[in-house]
């Protein structure tokens, strides 16, 4: 069953997970990074492969596997609280709550000093409405 959250919960969660979400962010842009670099690399050694070292694309697999791990971890960490990740890009994460007896999501953004907004459970973040 979904943890269901009153919204001082919810701000005291997002406390607790604001560095995890940060480090969730920062893992997420090195992945990215060294995804995009691993697509360069082998890009180049399907042109003539010019002046790589065999060690170079091992290292940027390493570095991959890496920080999807960390990735997963954070994630494994914000979603055993209770939290949904809905951006990993973003740090954007909902909070299952109630709102006049209706199911509702209270959502939270990297950089947003706490909760200030909801949503219905079948709208996203364009559909955040002030609390």
């Amino acid at each position: 069953m979904e943890r269901e959250f009153t919204l001082e919960e919810a701000n005291a969660a997002v406390e607790e997970l604001r560095p995890v979400v940060e480090r969730m962010v920062e893992h997420g842009q090195a992945l990215n990074a060294a995804q995009r670099a691993q697509l360069r690399l082998v890009t180049r050694i399907a042109g003539n492969g010019g002046d790589m070292q065999p060690s170079d694309l091992g290292e940027l697999a390493d570095t991959i596997q890496r920080e999807a791990d960390a990735v997963a971890a954070c994630a494994q960490e914000i979603t055993a609280a209770g939290a949904q990740i809905k951006s990993l890009e973003e740090g954007l994460l909902d909070f299952p709550s109630e709102r006049d007896g209706e199911e509702v999501l209270l959502c939270w953004k990297l950089g947003e000093d706490d909760i200030r907004y909801w949503h219905g459970v079948d709208e996203g973040f364009a559909g955040r409405k002030p609390l």
